[in-house]
């Protein structure tokens, strides 16, 4: 996670360092909607509306990998929902990056300083969306988070979340993101959408026995286990070429397997059998 030159962007406060404001981000929404113009304000809309329709985790892949990047362009998207124990958490990441999301929910959930740093500022500052440096010389270089992060190219890192009556965070939503795509307009976007994100991806953690019921009680055994190995290499965004050196097979026999894959999940492409994958669970990450 990466931000500009300073560990946090949050809200002017009183109580915060003056390094930690030095550019602050305003959490109110009291003519915010002026940041953005007339088609940005339409395209809100359409995504807040499309949050509507996300029932499982593919669906909210789509919407936050695909419509959401028109508003809030980000390289990764943290999604953690505390569990009854203080600071713990259940951790998702979506992203096309070609590293494997499930390390990003892994480091959250053992990072000891800079997600409690960015917990304790962000309620420290009335809730309001914070935004973190983890740059070479931000002061979570170090974090093992912030290194992954910084591989695919994030540089900064924008959370907002949601609280329940008590104060406490109930979820937490973290965009890692270029510093150069990110701003007020931006965070304003994030303040606006976290909502939604809450609701949709409480949706997709709830077991809908309907939903079960098409997906093949075995899905994975739609497919080989070499067709689900490629299959998970072409997730990460691995070529043919790249997938036959990895398991040292030929390309062409990686072409065929990848034929059998899109017949047997019967979709049109690549894309279309890793969305189809993961909605039969084929692909657990």
């Amino acid at each position: 996670m990466q931000a500009s030159e300073r560990p946090f962007t949050a809200e002017r406060h009183p109580e915060l360092p003056a390094h930690q404001s030095q550019a602050p981000v305003s959490g109110g929404t009291s003519g915010s909607a002026t940041l953005l113009d007339p088609l940005e304000l339409e395209s809100l809309k359409l995504i807040m509306d499309a949050s509507l329709r996300v029932h499982a985790r593919h669906h909210f892949f789509t919407w936050t990998q695909g419509v959401l990047q028109d508003l809030v362009k980000h390289e990764a998207l943290i999604c953690a929902l505390r569990n009854a124990e203080p600071m713990s958490f259940q951790v998702d990441s979506f992203s096309t990056s070609p590293l494997e999301p499930a390390l990003f929910s892994d480091m959250f959930r053992q990072d000891t300083s800079m997600v409690p740093h960015i917990i304790k500022t962000w309620e420290e500052n009335s809730y309001r969306p914070v935004v973190c440096e983890t740059g070479a010389a931000s002061q979570f270089a170090q974090s093992s988070l912030a290194r992954e992060l910084n591989r695919i190219g994030a540089d900064t890192v924008i959370t907002h979340g949601t609280y329940d009556p008590f104060g406490k965070p109930a979820s937490l939503f973290t965009f890692a993101c270029r510093a150069q795509t990110m701003g007020q307009k931006q965070v304003y976007c994030i303040e606006l959408i976290v909502p939604f994100l809450h609701q949709a991806w409480v949706r997709t953690r709830i077991d809908r026995p309907a939903e079960s019921a098409g997906a093949h009680p075995g899905g994975a055994g739609l497919l080989t286990s070499r067709e689900q190995e490629i299959l998970r290499w072409i997730h990460l965004g691995k070529s043919n070429i790249e997938v036959g050196t990895i398991l040292e097979i030929s390309p062409l026999t990686v072409k065929n397997h990848v034929q059998k894959i899109l017949r047997k999940l019967n979709v049109q492409n690549r894309t279309q059998a890793v969305v189809k994958a993961l909605a039969l669970r084929i692909l657990n990450n």
